[in-house]
Order: C-alpha cells, then structure tokens, then sequence
C-alpha cells in the first residue's frame, strides 16, 4: 500500500507539468495585445506555481506545511482558470477550444487539491 502514494503523487506531478506544458503552447499562439501581454504574464505565473507547489508539498516537513503548499496549489489553480478565461483569443475557434479544455483542467486540478485538503485537515 505504501507504493502506491508514491505512484499517486508522481501522476499528479505528472498532470500538473502536463497541464504547465499546455498553456505555454496555448498562449504562445494568442494575439499579441496589450491586454493579453499582461494577462499572459499573470497567466504564466500561476500556472507554473501549480506544479512547483505541488511538489514542494511532496517534500513538505510537517503537516502544517504540506497543507500550506497544497492550498497555494489550489489556489493558483483556481487564479489560472481566471487568466485563462481573460485572455483574448480574437473569436479564434481553434484557440477558443484549447481554453476550454485548459479552463476544465484548472478546475479538475482545483477540485483533486481541494480533495487533497479535506482529507488532510
């Protein structure tokens, strides 16, 4: 039974870097505006936080701090969903497409870490 955690976390850290990984792509194809340049940045930051917390979480010292991560985790999650849904895409469908899988994503990812610290807490 204690393989199996390992495995868990891996395919998290998986997903998350799967999930990095495809909004790089997707932003690099917007419309290059004012507004989304900024949009992009907020958008790249809280992205990539996912991930990064979620390992940190993974080596986390105490409880305490493995909660912590895993909050900052969610929420960057959550503030990805946001930027995804700001961004302009100029009614571009194959880019309107992309957000919406980018934007379920980022909600699933908000909801597994919201499991994540029910059952921690």
């Amino acid at each position: 039974m204690s393989e199996e955690k390992p495995h868990k976390q891996y395919d998290l850290e998986d997903r998350t870097f799967a999930f990095a990984q495809a909004v790089r792509a997707f932003v690099r194809q917007l419309p290059q505006t004012l507004s989304n340049a900024e949009d992009v940045k907020q958008l790249v930051r809280a992205f990539g936080s996912v991930g990064a917390n979620y390992i940190e979480a993974n080596e986390a010292l105490s409880k305490k701090d493995f909660v912590m991560r895993i909050k900052i985790s969610r929420k960057e999650a959550k503030e990805s969903g946001f930027f995804l849904r700001l961004v302009f895409t100029a009614d571009n469908k194959e880019l309107e497409s992309s957000r919406a899988a980018l934007a379920q994503e980022s909600t699933e990812l908000t909801s597994i870490f919201g499991a994540i610290l029910s059952k921690s807490e």
